[in-house]
């Protein structure tokens, strides 16, 4: 953690956090990670005892008016303990509560975020269906519009929390005509669980286990018209937004059980011995905890920026790009991380006797949902010719033309481009 750029009232909540992560049972983690449980309601709850979920958001909703700094250390600590219980913590008091917070109504808030906040109500976010994932406007999941209420049908699948859910946040298609722009096709809604909500935990997953990952059907689902969060046919809008809480989010989280790893690995070469001398002493072992300790410190450092800029209101094209390469880097350097420490901890790292397996299990997981990182470097590319095309316009006046700076630059002759 880098002390030096939080203040006071951090580094306060971050020892909070810690002291939270202490008394989480050891059993626990053992009993998800084996599917002995399958969703922490009591984790969930003592966080909320504690007034840690949802940080960023008003007082007068159960937050603590803090900033996307004050949530990535947050987000950290508590991914210490494992990967699932950093995304069903993340699901929960930051994404559903952005949506609600950011474009529901105050009703909405009073009656959603108010007890979800509180460890009263617990919620997931239905995104993902059986035929799209990263292609959010190829949603199949319908709902008809009559009038003072919608009947939703479909199925969403990958849901984290859905088992333990009282309520979930659903995109859906609502303008029935095929030719609708997509951006203007789409509605979110709050939907309570109800008797026509079937919730299917059903997934063998390789790591993230204990977070209640299910398959919810929607089947004729009355939904009050009142529920429609942010306008009706304006979900784009929504999920423009969450898409901040959703990647940075998973960046930050996904610090904390790479750091775990690296404590344990580092414990474990500072007293292990071979051929004579503790295993630190080689440069084979050495190097690549080095090199796991910097990218630590770079993807920290990532956060940091990326979670200031958002702070400072920055310019949402730079926003979107940075937050995805954020994303995409710190979850592919974490990864890095956690198998260099498998690495030199040798066979024994392979075993369930350090849990170096289980984070490596669970972190395949980060580069995946959220948006692939694939999706995360389209965004990227896409962002950064949109930038650099508007930046070159806006400071022609005083842009040096690098271009210029070779030898032959004259040579137009050499400068082909069709």
């Amino acid at each position: 953690m880098f002390d030096f750029l939080l203040s006071r009232e951090q580094l306060q909540l971050r020892d909070e956090v810690r002291d939270f992560v202490s008394q989480v049972p050891r059993q626990l983690v053992v009993d998800m990670d084996a599917d002995r449980v399958q969703f922490p309601k009591e984790f969930l709850q003592e966080a909320a005892r504690r007034n840690l979920m949802g940080c960023r958001y008003p007082k007068k909703w159960g937050g603590r008016d803090l900033d996307w700094v004050a949530t990535s250390l947050v987000m950290e600590e508590v991914g210490t303990l494992g990967y699932i219980f950093a995304c069903i913590f993340g699901v929960g008091a930051e994404l559903v509560c952005d949506a609600i917070i950011q474009h529901g109504s105050e009703a909405q808030k009073e009656a959603y975020v108010k007890p979800l906040l509180a460890g009263e109500k617990f919620a997931a976010e239905c995104l993902t269906e059986p035929r799209g994932g990263s292609d959010f406007f190829g949603t199949a999941t319908w709902a008809e519009d009559k009038g003072d209420y919608f009947v939703l049908d479909g199925q969403k699948r990958f849901i984290v929390g859905a088992e333990g859910a009282d309520f979930f946040l659903v995109y859906a298609r609502t303008d029935p005509d095929p030719q609708a722009h997509p951006h203007r096709a789409l509605t979110c809604f709050i939907v309570d669980r109800t008797d026509d909500v079937k919730v299917e935990y059903l997934y063998g997953l390789m790591g993230c286990r204990g977070g209640g990952a299910g398959r919810v059907r929607f089947d004729h689902v009355r939904v009050p018209r009142e529920n429609i969060v942010g306008g009706l046919h304006n979900a784009y809008a929504v999920f423009n937004t969450m898409m901040i809480p959703e990647r940075l989010g998973t960046a930050a989280m996904t610090i904390g059980p790479a750091r775990s790893a690296l404590e344990v690995a580092t414990r474990y070469t500072s007293k292990r011995k071979a051929f004579g001398q503790v295993i630190n002493r080689f440069q084979g072992v050495c190097f690549q905890v080095a090199d796991a300790a910097m990218l630590l410190d770079a993807s920290r450092s990532l956060v940091y920026t990326t979670s200031r800029a958002v702070d400072a209101g920055e310019d949402e094209q730079r926003i979107r790009r940075m937050i995805s390469e954020t994303k995409k880097f710190v979850t592919t350097s974490c990864q890095e991380t956690v198998r260099n420490c498998m690495q030199v901890m040798g066979g024994i790292g392979y075993t369930n006797v350090y849990p170096i397996e289980r984070h490596a299990r669970d972190l395949s997981l980060a580069s995946i949902w959220t948006g692939t990182n694939e999706v995360m470097s389209m965004i990227v590319a896409h962002e950064w010719y949109g930038e650099e095309a508007a930046r070159r316009e806006k400071e022609k006046t005083f842009r040096r033309d690098f271009e210029l700076d070779a030898a032959e630059a004259a040579a137009e002759e050499e400068k082909i481009f069709e």
